[in-house]
C-alpha cells in the first residue's frame, strides 16, 4: 500500500509541478500577481509530495520489500541498515528520484526565502525550476519507474554492489547531487534574467548563495568520493581521472568561475554576459555528468547504468534546456550592457584570469573525458585517455591560478598597480621560494612536482595571511579588527587556504609517494623504507553478508612498537563480487598503508605496502575549502541587504490582477 502511495504521490508531484511550470510564466508576462502568487504554494506541493514518494521508496528499502524490482536488484535481507537505506539511492531509479526530490528542495527553498525578490522575477526563478522537475519526473515515470512490481516476488534480493557498501559512498551521493542540482538554481536565475531582459547588481547578489550552496556540497561530494576511492579500491590513490570523477569535478569547476564572476557583477555591473554564460554551462555540465553516469556510453568503476535508450532520453532533456537557453542568451544579448568600467590591471581583471583559466581547465577535462567516444563514433578507433593526458594538460592551467590567486587578491577594483599589488608580497615570495629550494635540497634527484608544488601552496597560503594582514590596516587595533572581518572575507582567506593546503597534499603523494610488494611468511619480519612489518597471522570469519580473510601486521619503526594493522579481503557471496579493505595509519606527515593479497603457492600471502606522504592533507584542504564556502554562505550582508530588498518589495507593489 505504501509503495503505491509513493508511485501516486510521484504522479501528483509531476502535475503539481506543470502547473507550477506554466501559470507563473504566463502571469509574469500579463503582470498578473494572481497568477504568479501559484509558484510559491505550488514549490512547497511539489517538495512535500515528492518527499512522500522518495520516503515510501525508502522505507520499501528499509522492510525489504522485494516485491518491487528496484529493491530486488539493489538489497538483501542480511545487508546492514544503513546499507539498506544508502541503497535507496544506491541504483539508478532511486537515484533518479533523489535528484528530482533535491530539485523540489531548493525550488521550495527559493519559495520560502525568496520573499525579497521581485514577484516577477521570483515567479519565472520557480517556473524554470519547476520545468526541471517536469523533464526529470517525465523521464522517470516513462523509462525508470522505481515503483515497478513483480508478478512473483523473490524469497530475497541480489544485493547492493558491495563496493557501495561504504559509508563514504552512503553519503557521497547525496552530497554530489546537492551539488549537481543546487546549479539548477544558478541556471533558473540565469533564464529568469534573460527573460526579464534586466541582469544587475541585484541579480548577482541573488544567484551568489544559491550558487555558493552548490560548490560547497560539491566540494564535499567530490571528497567524499575521492577518500572512498582512496581507502576502500585498494590502489592507493585518491584520484584517477575516471569519467564519472570528470563529471563531478567539471561542474565544480564552472561553480567556482561562477562564483568569482558573480562577486563581478555584484561590485561593478561587469561581465555580465559571461556570468550568465557561466551559470547555463555550470548546470550543462551537471546534465554531462548525468549523462555520462546513465548512458552505459562510458565505462566507470560507479556508473548507474548502461541502456542507451535512458541516455537518449536525457541528451533531448540537455540539448532541449541547453540550447533554449543558449539561444535566450544569444537574443537577449543586448540586455546584458556591461556598466562598470575597469583597467587592464585590476581586480575585476584577476578575476577573468581566474574565470578564463578555470573555464578552460574544464574544456580541457571535459576533452579529455569525451574523446574516447568521438574517436570511436566517427574514426573508428579505440583509444584510451587516462591519468597521463589529464596530469599534463590540467596541471599547467592550476599552476597559473595558484601563481595568479595571491596577486589577484591583493588588488583593489577598478584600476591597479601591478608594483603596489607584488610588494606587499615580497616577504612571502622569498620564503615561498625558500621552501621550495629547502624540498627541492631534500629529494636531491628526484622530480620537480614535490618542490613545485610545495611552493604554490606555501604561496596560496602566504598570499592569505598578507590579504588579511592588509585589510586589518593600521595601528593597534589590528587583532580586533581582524575578528569583525565580513563572513565573506574570512570564507575567502579559509576556501583558498584550503585550495593551498590541497596543493601540497597532491605535490606530496604524487612526489613521494613509496610503493612495495612482498610475499610475507607469517613471523618473518619485512622491512619497507624504514618500517619493519611482521604478519602475525591471517584469519577468515565471516560478517553480515560477506566471508573475510582478514591479516594481522605489526609494524615496528625505529626499533619501537608503532601499529597493528589489520587489512582485509571481503567477498560478497549474494553479489559474487570481492573487494579490498586497506588498513591505514595516518599522521599530518604520511600514511601508511597496507593491503593484503592472495595466498601464494610456495607459501606466504602478497602484501602490497604504500608510503603515502601528505595525504590527509588533501581532505584537510577539502574541508578548508567547504568550510570557507559556510563562512561566505552565512556572511551578514546577505541577510542585512535581503531585508532592505523585502522593505523596497513591499513600498513599491506589483498591481493586483
Amino acid at each position: 500500500m505504501i509503495t503505491e502511495l509513493g508511485h501516486f504521490a510521484l504522479l501528483l508531484a509531476f502535475g503539481v509541478a506543470v502547473i507550477q511550470m506554466i501559470v507563473p510564466l504566463v502571469g509574469a508576462a500579463k503582470g498578473w500577481s494572481g497568477w504568479m502568487a501559484v509558484a510559491e504554494p505550488a514549490a512547497t506541493v511539489q517538495f512535500l509530495l515528492v518527499a512522500a514518494s522518495f520516503g515510501a521508496l525508502t522505507w520499501a528499502f528499509v522492510t525489504s520489500d522485494f516485491s518491487l524490482s528496484v529493491v530486488v536488484a539493489n538489497s538483501h535481507s542480511m545487508k546492514p541498515m544503513i546499507y539498506k537505506i544508502s541503497g535507496t539511492w544506491g541504483n539508478h531509479e532511486g537515484s533518479m528520484l533523489l535528484w528530482v526530490l533535491i530539485v523540489a528542495l531548493f525550488g521550495a527553498m527559493a519559495a520560502w526565502f525568496g520573499s525579497q525578490l521581485p514577484a516577477t522575477l521570483r515567479a519565472r526563478v520557480l517556473a524554470v525550476q519547476a520545468s526541471i522537475g517536469v523533464a526529470f519526473m517525465g523521464f522517470i515515470l516513462l523509462t525508470s519507474n522505481p515503483f515497478e512490481r513483480l508478478a512473483v516476488p523473490p524469497f530475497d534480493g541480489q544485493d547492493l554492489n558491495p563496493l557501495l557498501q561504504d559509508p563514504g559512498l552512503a553519503f557521497h551521493p547525496p552530497f554530489l547531487y546537492l551539488g549537481y542540482v543546487g546549479l539548477s538554481m544558478a541556471f533558473s536565475f540565469a533564464v529568469a534574467a534573460l527573460i526579464e531582459g534586466r541582469v544587475d547588481a541585484a541579480w548577482g547578489r541573488w544567484v551568489r548563495p544559491w550558487t555558493l550552496a552548490a560548490w560547497i556540497f560539491l566540494t564535499i561530494g567530490i571528497a567524499l568520493g575521492s577518500w572512498w576511492a582512496y581507502y576502500e579500491l585498494g590502489w592507493g590513490g585518491f584520484w584517477f581521472w575516471d569519467p564519472v570523477e570528470n563529471a563531478s569535478f567539471m561542474p565544480w569547476l564552472l561553480a567556482a568561475a561562477l562564483l568569482h564572476s558573480a562577486i563581478v557583477v555584484e561590485k561593478r555591473e561587469a561581465l555580465k554576459s559571461w556570468t550568465i554564460l557561466l551559470a547555463i554551462l555550470a548546470f550543462g555540465f551537471s546534465l554531462i555528468g548525468t549523462f555520462i553516469v546513465r548512458s552505459g556510453l562510458l565505462t566507470s568503476v560507479h556508473a548507474f547504468a548502461n541502456d542507451p535508450d535512458r541516455g537518449i532520453f536525457i541528451l533531448g532533456i540537455m540539448a532541449f534546456f541547453m540550447g533554449g537557453a543558449l539561444i535566450l542568451f544569444t537574443l537577449r544579448a543586448g540586455a546584458m550592457e556591461a556598466k562598470g568600467v575597469f583597467g587592464l590591471v585590476s581586480r575585476e581583471s584577476a578575476l577573468v584570469v581566474n574565470n578564463l583559466l578555470l573555464a578552460v581547465a574544464c574544456f580541457v577535462v571535459f576533452v579529455g573525458t569525451i574523446w574516447p567516444l568521438l574517436a570511436e563514433m566517427f574514426f573508428d578507433r579505440k583509444l584510451s585517455v587516462g591519468p597521463p593526458f589529464f596530469d599534463a594538460a590540467f596541471t599547467p592551467f592550476m599552476v597559473l591560478l595558484g601563481i595568479a590567486l595571491p596577486i589577484g587578491s591583493s588588488m583593489p577594483w577598478k584600476r591597479a598597480s601591478m608594483r603596489r599589488a607584488l610588494y606587499p608580497l615580497r616577504y612571502a615570495f622569498v620564503a615561498c621560494v625558500a621552501i621550495g629550494g629547502l624540498v627541492w635540497a631534500m629529494q636531491t634527484g628526484r622530480s620537480l612536482v614535490g618542490p613545485v608544488g610545495m611552493f604554490l601552496g606555501t604561496w596560496v597560503l602566504m598570499g592569505v595571511v598578507v590579504d588579511l594582514a592588509q585589510r586589518t590596516g593600521r595601528g593597534s587595533d589590528r587583532l580586533g579588527r581582524l575578528f569583525r572581518l565580513p563572513g565573506a572575507d574570512w570564507g575567502k582567506a579559509t576556501a583558498h587556504a584550503g585550495l593551498g593546503v590541497t596543493m601540497m597534499g597532491i605535490a606530496g603523494i604524487y612526489a613521494w609517494t613509496v610503493e612495495d610488494i612482498q610475499v610475507a611468511q607469517v613471523d618473518v619480519p619485512f622491512e619497507v623504507h624504514g618500517y619493519e612489518m611482521t604478519l602475525r597471522s591471517v584469519d577468515n570469519f565471516n560478517g553480515p553478508n560477506y566471508v573475510a580473510t582478514r591479516a594481522v601486521i605489526d609494524v615496528v619503526q625505529n626499533g619501537k612498537a608503532l601499529v597493528t594493522l589489520e587489512p582485509e579481503k571481503r567477498f560478497y557471496p549474494v553479489a559474487q563480487m570481492p573487494t579490498t579493505e586497506a588498513a591505514i595509519h595516518q599522521n599530518w606527515k604520511r600514511d601508511l598503508y597496507l593491503v593484503i593479497g592472495d595466498e601464494q603457492e610456495g607459501g606466504g600471502w602478497a602484501v602490497r605496502t604504500y608510503i603515502k606522504v601528505m595525504t590527509s592533507w588533501i581532505w584537510v584542504g577539502c574541508a578548508l575549502m567547504a568550510l570557507g564556502g559556510l563562512f561566505s554562505l552565512f556572511d551578514r550582508r546577505f541577510r542585512v541587504a535581503a531585508g532592505s530588498r523585502k522593505a523596497k518589495a513591499k513600498a513599491d507593489p506589483v498591481p493586483a490582477e
